[in-house]
This record gives C-alpha cells, sequence and structure tokens, in this order.
C-alpha cells in the first residue's frame, strides 16, 4: 500500500499538477468552484504529459463522443492515458465512450489534481482497464434522475391529474431503466455497485433551500473502497 501511495505521489509530482481547490462551505466533499471544463463539446487533444502520450478530454459529453473518441484512439496507437476534465452530459454517450475505452486493452484513464470528472464523465472514467484519481483529483458524482426539470413537472400539474399521473409513469420507467443500464455498466467495468446504493443514489436529486448540495465527492479511501481506482493495478 505504501509503494503504491509513493507511485501516485511521484505520478502526481511528475505531471505538474495544481494544488486542489478550496472546499465548498456547503459541501465540504467537493471544491467551492470545480474545475470540470469547457462549457462546450468535449475536445480530444492528444498530448505529451510526464513523458508520456495522453489523450486530454475536456469539456461536456456529447452525443457523438463515443464516435469521436473511437475515431481518435485508432488514429493514434501511441496514447496510453486519457486524461478527464469535464461536467458530464449525455448520459448514454457517457456509457457508450466508457465501453469504447474498454475495448482498447491496457488503456488508463485519469483525473489529474484539480481537475474534475462529474455527472456522466464517472462513467467515461470507468471505462479505463486502469484507473487513477490523483490525490486532488475530483470523482464528483450524484443521483441520475429524470425529475430534475420542475418546469415540465409544474406544466403537468397544471394540466391536471391525468397528465401528471403518465409524466410520473413516464418519470419512474425512465429512471429504472437508467438504474438498470448504470448498474450493468459498473458491474461491466469491475465497479462496486454499492457505488449506486451508497453514495449516487443517496443524493438528493433537487437541491433545496436547507440543502443546496446535490453532489459528493469521493475522497482517496472511497475510490479505492469502490474500486473506482482499484487497489493492484500494473504500474
Amino acid at each position: 500500500m505504501m509503494r503504491r501511495l509513493l507511485l501516485v505521489l511521484a505520478i502526481v509530482a511528475a505531471t505538474g499538477a495544481v494544488n486542489p481547490a478550496a472546499l465548498d462551505p456547503r459541501n465540504p466533499t467537493c471544491p467551492e468552484k470545480p474545475d470540470w471544463g469547457m462549457a462546450k463539446a468535449m475536445t480530444l487533444t492528444p498530448a505529451e504529459k510526464g513523458g508520456k502520450h495522453v489523450l486530454i478530454a475536456d469539456g461536456i459529453i456529447d452525443a457523438r463522443l463515443p464516435i469521436r473518441l473511437k475515431a481518435a484512439l485508432e488514429a493514434d496507437e501511441r496514447i496510453e492515458e486519457i486524461w478527464l476534465k469535464s461536467r458530464g452530459g449525455d448520459a448514454t454517450a457517457g456509457n457508450l465512450a466508457g465501453k469504447v475505452i474498454r475495448s482498447f486493452p491496457g488503456m488508463l484513464t485519469r483525473i489529474p489534481a484539480g481537475w474534475t470528472c462529474f455527472s456522466s464523465c464517472n462513467f467515461v472514467f470507468m471505462g479505463g482497464d486502469r484507473r487513477l484519481v490523483e490525490p486532488g483529483g475530483v470523482f464528483m458524482v450524484h443521483m441520475f434522475t429524470h425529475t430534475g426539470d420542475r418546469d415540465v413537472i409544474e406544466i403537468s400539474v397544471d394540466e391536471g391529474t391525468e397528465e401528471t399521473t403518465r409524466l410520473i409513469g413516464e418519470i419512474e420507467q425512465a429512471s429504472a431503466l437508467l438504474a438498470s443500464e448504470d448498474n450493468d455498466f459498473l458491474i461491466r467495468m469491475g465497479i462496486s455497485r454499492k457505488l449506486l446504493t451508497e453514495v449516487m443514489y443517496r443524493q438528493q436529486a433537487v437541491a433545496t433551500k436547507e440543502n443546496p448540495s446535490t453532489r459528493y465527492c469521493l475522497n482517496q479511501e472511497e475510490v479505492s473502497k469502490y474500486n473506482v481506482m482499484p487497489l493492484e493495478q500494473a504500474d
């Protein structure tokens, strides 16, 4: 365990990672101002970092990311790591992009210190055969839900009981399907299903005045506990 910790610290020093951001006083598990990348479709940029040829994935996960990611990896066989920084995006595309990464044996995914991987970015990251959340890197999760659009819910209430009942049925069906897909993905990627039951699904879906936070950031102990970052992996 000590050898692994020293290895991680050496990698952080070699990559020139920045110090972690200040914590959010409303949610001390997460940074107050997360660095989760550009507010536009994810860019895929090859770069030399710490003596490694890596692919920097920065931005919002769009529907075409799985296709673009596969093409980028096929076009450059020297890529040995994927560095991720994203506020999330298309949930289905995130799952598919994770599966694309898993189809390239030995690929390592990394969240560098100071960078944040949130929401559907979690599933892209978990596609790596090997996975590293550097100390100071942020693996930020929330409850995957279809109930976040309050405007749609309020409109259905105004339209009457029948419309509200229909919407609730659609929400329940869609949420159950998403939960099933998430569970299946975690099993395939070797992640503990407890990540869903003990962490993701325990976060509140909608912020309230009493509890404005809907997010949770795993610490180094937790990323190991849930096998987000495997305890034993090749150097």
